[in-house]
């Protein structure tokens, strides 16, 4: 068995971590760890976690050490200052946070305001998108596991940019996501617990996911110099995110179709639908999937609008570095990912 160890167990990706760890038969969560919990009996706090039953301790509690691998489930800024450490003692991370997805120091001390902690890391440390990097996975240490928007960005996109099919210039992602995308501290605060029925853009220009999505699209397609506008948006639904990728063809349709259907044919959590559906992020709920559609112009044939959803809690975030554990692990990359309406 895998022996695992969550920093951050509380939170939105922390609770999904441990929802979907129960399931897995060749992995065991042996520690958890929460400041805020520390002492208190997991299933005091999360109930319907029955097989989990220890305590939280805090973040610095040396019976880390003993764990195969660490997931990071923690507010930005804060993996940086333990990773080292983790990695020293041989432990295997696969951190959930920002703080080792942007290669460029510059880049990352630009968008979140302070030092980074270990920026010798960030050029060795391997982004988690088991369709882009899958061997590269396979043989890390450490894991950039990517952001919610990214995954459902650069899914969408993938095909297109990697074999030159759309103009990089002009891209334009609107994205929508459920609040828990925020975390659980805000969700639980007035601004978001008012925030009903409404639907409303944020971050506009300054998202800390737009340098994360040219960063990995730019990685795609070398010199193709990814231009990408970036617009978030917050809707009154507790998970999921849809976006809506619009872009202008260099290919046709017919090549279009068949790179999209060829290149994610062996992959088994995107699935590309028929042509002109509408994906719905009730249907990916509670799963490690990705759903995309195409959708053509035939008024204005350089068109093409991508649409992609995926839950932002599990493929964007806790199922994704589930799946990269298994890749680093050797197993097979649905080994418990089995969808469930387990809620905690």
């Amino acid at each position: 068995m895998i022996r695992i160890g969550i920093v951050g167990a509380t939170g939105y990706t922390g609770t999904e971590l441990l929802r979907l760890l129960s399931f897995h038969d060749a992995a065991e969560v042996v520690i958890a760890t929460s400041n805020e919990r520390k002492g208190e009996l997991i299933t005091d706090v999360f109930p319907s976690l029955k097989q989990f039953d220890f305590r939280f301790v805090g973040h610095d509690s040396e019976e880390l050490y003993s764990c195969d691998l660490i997931f990071f489930a923690t507010p930005n800024a804060t993996a940086m200052n333990y990773v080292p450490t983790m990695l020293d003692q041989g432990c295997r991370v696969i951190d959930l946070s920002a703080d080792f997805r942007i290669q460029s120091s510059k880049t990352w001390e630009y968008w979140y305001k302070q030092k980074h902690a270990c920026p010798e890391l960030l050029e060795t440390a391997v982004y988690g998108l088991p369709e882009l990097n899958r061997d590269q996975i396979s043989k890390a240490n450490l894991i950039a596991n990517p952001g919610c928007y990214p995954t459902a960005v650069t899914l969408g996109l993938l095909p297109a940019i990697k074999n030159g099919l759309i103009e990089t210039k002009g891209i334009i992602a609107n994205a929508v996501s459920g609040v828990s995308g925020a975390g659980r501290k805000a969700v639980l605060s007035k601004e978001f617990s008012d925030f009903t029925e409404s639907f409303k853009a944020y971050g506009v220009f300054t998202h800390r996911h737009l340098p994360e999505i040219t960063q990995i699209l730019n990685d795609v397609k070398p010199a193709s110099d990814i231009s990408l506008t970036f617009t978030p948006h917050l809707v009154s639904m507790h998970r999921g995110i849809h976006t809506t990728l619009y872009t202008k063809l260099k290919a046709s349709p017919d090549e279009i179709r068949d790179h999209y259907a060829n290149f994610y044919s062996h992959e088994k959590f995107v699935d590309v639908l028929s042509e002109g559906s509408y994906p719905e992020t009730k249907t990916v709920k509670m799963t490690n999937m990705c759903n995309i559609a195409l959708h053509f112009n035939n008024d204005k044939p350089e068109q093409l609008i991508i649409l992609s959803v995926i839950d932002n809690l599990v493929k964007g975030a806790a199922g994704q570095a589930i799946q990269n554990m298994n890749l680093m692990f050797g197993l097979d990359e649905e080994t418990g990912l089995v969808s469930s309406e387990l809620n905690v």
